[in-house]
């Protein structure tokens, strides 16, 4: 316990409230992350239908009560998952295209542009690394969503944005009009292409199309979409 200071006219006893309080805001925090864990990894697995406010806090080993004392609801949880993981990949993304203005003088070329894009979004992918629940979760998001982040999903493009910017100052020869259809494809080369089907592509290929290597796909991804920028 830290010590008293007598010229503040504090008291073992007022150190010690403060102790306790200290450690009761650290035992809230450490339950409301065990939630968002548990809940986080069941509704990537299982869907957002099928989990149950019990199965998470049975999961996370907490009282029933915990959810709708740390969230409100199911359905501020969900959207607090949400919202955190969006936020943390478009930084990932933000970070890269960061970079790459700063590398290019503000004027990164239309490949740089695309690798900002989508290697973020692909390694979270990756099964062998540590973030693809919370790509598992995101995917779900987008087809059994609650009607607040369907909302988020159609109108908050601010983190498109820049990247859309970047792309109309990198393809001057095309059309505004053209810059965003090709921008929409290229989003949903990353929506559609997760490990979990490479199996399938793998057995139509005879063999020919394993890939386990994330920086490989990603490069086969960006040359993809390069070549769709680069096109009259």
């Amino acid at each position: 316990m830290t010590l008293p200071d007598p010229s503040l006219g504090l008291t073992d006893q007022d150190l010690s409230l403060d102790d306790d309080t200290a450690l009761t805001q650290a035992g809230c925090a450490a339950t409301r992350d065990l939630v968002f864990v548990a809940a986080e990894r069941l509704f990537a697995v299982h869907g957002f239908q099928k989990v149950s406010v019990r199965d998470i806090t049975a999961e996370a080993k907490v009282n029933l009560a915990s959810i709708n004392y740390h969230f409100g609801s199911k359905d501020a949880l969900l959207l607090e998952i949400f919202t955190r993981r969006t936020a943390e990949l478009n930084r990932a993304r933000a970070k890269m295209l960061h970079e790459a203005n700063a590398a290019h003088a503000g004027k990164p070329p239309v490949r740089t542009i695309l690798e900002a894009l989508i290697a973020p979004p692909v390694r979270w992918m990756d099964p062998k690394g540590e973030r693809l629940i919370s790509v598992q979760f995101l995917i779900r998001a987008r087809s059994e969503g609650t009607d607040q982040m369907r909302d988020i999903l159609r109108t908050d493009v601010s983190h498109l944005r820049r990247f859309s910017d970047a792309l109309l100052v990198a393809c001057p020869r095309l059309t505004p009009e053209e810059v965003y259809w090709r921008l929409h494809f290229s989003l949903g080369l990353v929506h559609n292409n997760r490990f979990a089907e490479f199996d399938r592509l793998n057995t139509l290929s005879g063999g020919l199309t394993r890939e386990d290597e994330v920086d490989v796909l990603i490069q086969r991804m960006v040359d993809f979409a390069e070549a769709g920028f680069l096109r009259p």
